[in-house]
């Protein structure tokens, strides 16, 4: 199984907006894709530096096929939607993980 985790750091200014976004719509469209299997999203406790609210917004797939289908047909239109709702109040970084245990 495998990880795509993206780490989202938010100025304050738009936490509760971008909150209801998630949870409201974002995450239902991303899980509408097909291509995860669960999703889960974790406050960072450990303090940054950026200031704001940092989260890591977690999605489980099981195949690489399914992670390269998401990235190709439905990822830049998603992202888009966020960097046009938030622009630079919201800064997010993608890591791709494999489960080991």
């Amino acid at each position: 199984m495998y990880l795509y985790n993206v780490t989202i750091n938010l100025e304050d200014s738009i936490h509760d907006e971008w909150m209801d976004w998630m949870l409201n719509k974002h995450l239902a469209e991303v899980m509408g894709t097909g291509c995860f299997v669960a999703h889960r999203i974790l406050k960072v406790l450990t303090e940054i530096e950026n200031n704001g609210t940092t989260y890591s917004v977690q999605y489980y797939f099981n195949a690489m096929s399914d992670y390269e289908r998401y990235q190709e047909k439905y990822a830049p239109a998603l992202r888009q939607e966020g960097v046009k709702k938030f622009g630079e109040k919201m800064v997010a970084f993608r890591t791709l993980l494999e489960i080991v245990n």
